[in-house]
């Protein structure tokens, strides 16, 4: 069959390089793609959120299925727009439903859901400009660090933490009169802090039936340590090790089940990935946030890992049939460590050459923000490349990817020494 992926990221290579491999794909479309994806498939220059234009391709190019990456999209209803279409309706699409992916489209209706069906999270409060003085009085019961959430999508720039009461109540105000965020903060949550060790958890789901991926720890801030401003990732290690069977069990059965459960409850149709950002304190698993698609830098070491066919797990989806699949795992961990462009997650420049990447042999080399000038590589975004090693040991593989990168080279290259520290 013919396949489209949407979206232009790290995620989407990799995607690219999993259905790239599978007898079922016949000819693989990328819209708009990077310079990797390039190699794997052709690229379409679209907007990903120009739905009209997405099916003139659909149509044009006899696609049977669109694996959708980024969540605006999702958020904006791309499912919808091809079940409600009769030229479109019987086209695969992996992605949730518009209702579906309010889970990450909005924080407080997270929040709401995770609340209605008892799975374990902060305690938070919703405030509005009206309620901005509420707001405030609700920070002064908290004991800092304060966290703010923009309900809406920003880009993963939407989340603030402050010591500070009064900067957290400037923030807050900032937020919602100044629309700091735009219309993505006309509500914000704030939320206790929850102190403990992060890690993802990803699950395939045709709605009824799911399959649980192997788990991911992201790095988020720019800076060693985990300091600095938080980024879009910076590297990622899979599986987590302090993920054991019996913290796996917890998260299975309090949080996995009835997400899945809760979904088909409300009669949502969701057939795609659900990220659960989880954080565990103490040895107790909670909820941070939902992402309805997979993350990035995370699908950079956990498609690697998967060894199942890519396009038949999405034809279960699609069927409804998922039960019927066994995952089937690389055992080795993967890491993957992200180059970045100098400045970012501020202001940095693009069309920086990027030279070496071809010379890799034993890592994977996914592109996230690179593009084609005269047959070069150039630098495209603030994420530029993400470079996956497997072993056995991930302090190995982290070493493989370490050693990879001094073969590439752009102007004012930046990445961190230091993904898998606290592992």
């Amino acid at each position: 069959m013919n396949i489209l992926i949407l979206g232009s990221g790290g995620r989407e290579h990799t995607f690219a390089y999993k259905i790239a491999q599978s007898p079922k794909c016949d000819r693989l479309f990328v819209a708009p793609g990077n310079a990797g994806t390039a190699k794997l498939a052709t690229n379409v220059d679209l907007n990903v959120n120009d739905f009209e234009a997405v099916k003139k391709l659909v149509l044009a190019e006899q696609i049977e299925m669109v694996v959708v990456g980024p969540e605006d999209p999702l958020v904006n209803g791309v499912y919808d727009f091809f079940k409600n279409d009769k030229a479109l309706e019987k086209i695969a699409v992996i992605g949730p439903s518009k209702r579906g992916a309010l889970l990450e489209g909005s924080k407080e209706r997270a929040k709401e859901f995770m609340a209605m069906y008892n799975i374990p999270t902060a305690a938070y409060k919703s405030f509005t400009a009206e309620s901005l003085d509420a707001g405030k009085s609700f920070l002064e019961e908290l004991k800092p660090p304060y966290v703010l959430k923009a309900d809406g999508l920003a880009a993963g720039k939407g989340v603030v933490i402050l010591q500070n009461i009064e900067e957290a109540k400037a923030e807050l105000e900032d937020m919602l009169t100044n629309k700091k965020f735009g219309a993505a903060s006309e509500t914000v949550v704030i939320e206790e802090f929850l102190d403990g060790i992060e890690l993802s958890v990803f699950v395939l789901t045709d709605g009824k039936n799911y399959i649980t991926l192997p788990t991911a720890k992201d790095y988020k801030r720019i800076g060693e340590g985990d300091k600095g401003l938080n980024t879009g990732g910076m590297g990622a290690v899979s599986p987590v090790p302090f993920a054991d069977a019996a913290l796996m069990e917890k998260i299975e059965n309090r949080i996995v089940k009835p997400t899945v459960a809760g979904l088909a409850t409300e009669d949502i149709e969701y057939k795609g990935f659900i990220f659960i950002g989880l954080i565990k304190v103490g040895d107790e698993p909670k909820v941070i946030e939902y992402n309805v698609r997979m993350g990035d830098p995370e699908t950079e070491v956990v498609l690697p890992r998967i060894k199942n066919d890519l396009v038949t797990m999405f034809e279960k989806v699609a069927a409804q049939k998922l039960d019927e699949v066994e995952l089937d795992l690389d055992p080795r961990y993967a890491a993957t460590v992200m180059l970045v462009s100098g400045g970012y997650p501020e202001a940095y420049e693009k069309g920086m050459k990027l030279t070496g990447s071809e010379t890799i042999e034993d890592a994977l080399v996914f592109h996230a923000g690179t593009s084609l000038r005269d047959g070069e590589i150039i630098t495209a975004g603030g994420r530029v490349m993400a470079i996956t090693s497997l072993h056995e040991d991930f302090r190995k593989a982290l070493d493989n990817s370490y050693e990879n990168i001094k073969k590439i080279s752009f102007d004012k290259m930046n990445y961190r020494t230091d993904i898998g520290f606290d592992l």
